[in-house]
């Protein structure tokens, strides 16, 4: 599930922008000034931002400059100010899009969907909901809890998640894993790295790597 930041002070606009962007099943915080934006980006991580530029106590161009500085999240424009020098400033400042307004939410979602498809192909990034990874950065979030992982786990998972469904072999992992610079030299050193990483990634309630005994790991 992808987590979409709204910045907007009209409040019918936001709230239907929120009820839309929700019913596609994304999870949505939203703010309606820049203190507000900022006290939620501290505090949260999204994988998308949707601006206004004109905000009751300040500007969305500014805004943007302070978030990218921030955060990698790409951000899409939605304002009224609709003259060339505004859309130019708004990728100047470091928007991938700018819509403005009036617009359709069909072509607003659409919008999103393939900004948020090209940025999960340049970055490799698992989250269902409970569980984000972003293995070339090596963190996870466990329900919104933060935490870093050893490299030697960061290649574990990233090779569990491209093989997701997939018995991996003990041999197969092992040979892997070498060939990427992990020194694993046996079955025991495996089990024990796959065990410190179920500890952070997993809990009572949501089981990610299966033990398929005497043959190897699965990601379900």
């Amino acid at each position: 599930m992808h987590t979409i930041f709204i910045l907007e002070d009209d409040r019918e606009l936001r709230e239907s922008i929120r009820q839309a962007l929700e019913e596609a099943s994304y999870r949505v915080f939203a703010a309606s000034s820049v203190q507000e934006g900022k006290d939620i980006a501290e505090k949260n991580t999204f994988d998308l931002a949707v601006l206004d530029v004109n905000l009751p106590d300040g500007d969305g161009f500014d805004f943007c400059r302070w978030l990218r500085q921030k955060s990698g999240a790409p951000v899409l424009f939605l304002s009224a100010r609709d003259l060339e020098e505004d859309q130019l400033a708004g990728y100047e400042a470091g928007a991938e899009d700018y819509v403005t307004k009036p617009f359709s939410m069909k072509v607003l979602r659409k919008k999103i969907s393939l900004i948020l498809v090209r940025e999960g192909k340049e970055k490799a990034i698992y989250d269902d909901g409970y569980l984000r990874i972003d293995m070339d950065r090596g963190t996870a979030e466990r329900n919104g809890q933060s935490f870093q992982l050893t490299p030697t786990e960061q290649r574990i998972v990233k090779k569990f998640i491209e093989n997701r469904g997939r018995l991996l072999t003990y041999q197969s992992m092992l040979d892997a894993l070498w060939d990427e610079g992990a020194q694993l030299l046996d079955k025991h050193g495996l089990a024990v790295n796959i065990g410190r990483l179920r500890r952070k990634l997993e809990d009572e309630e949501h089981t990610y790597i299966t033990n398929v005994y005497g043959m190897g790991y699965l990601w379900k």
